[in-house]
């Protein structure tokens, strides 16, 4: 069941992502406010990733999966939502490989 869901998303000065937050029932998601850096000039998250969303669902979708309420549509979702994560995880290796993760540089 779909809930409705209130978000709102920042840009800094160059238009670049710069947090948020997304509310729904039982859901308030702080969005990371900015890149963390390289190197020396890492620093430690200061809000939520896409990834660890799609993580949280899938965890609650295995939850389901180990009780009664298992079903094949879970399945598929779960394997759907692995599929988004490890698109998003080639992105950050990509990323990484081209010394631009952690910051705003490249795409």
């Amino acid at each position: 069941m779909k809930q409705k869901i209130v978000s709102t998303h920042f840009n800094d000065a160059n238009g670049n992502p710069a947090g948020g937050t997304t509310f729904g029932p039982g859901l308030c998601i702080a969005w990371q406010n900015g890149p963390l850096g390289r190197g020396d000039d890492r620093q430690e998250p200061n809000g939520c990733f896409v990834e660890t969303v799609i993580v949280a669902a899938m965890d609650r979708l295995e939850h389901y999966q180990r009780s009664r309420f298992n079903c094949p549509e879970n399945d598929a979702a779960i394997e759907h939502l692995g599929r988004a994560l490890d698109v998003l995880e080639n992105r950050t290796a990509r990323r990484e490989a081209q010394k631009v993760e952690g910051t705003h540089d490249g795409n």
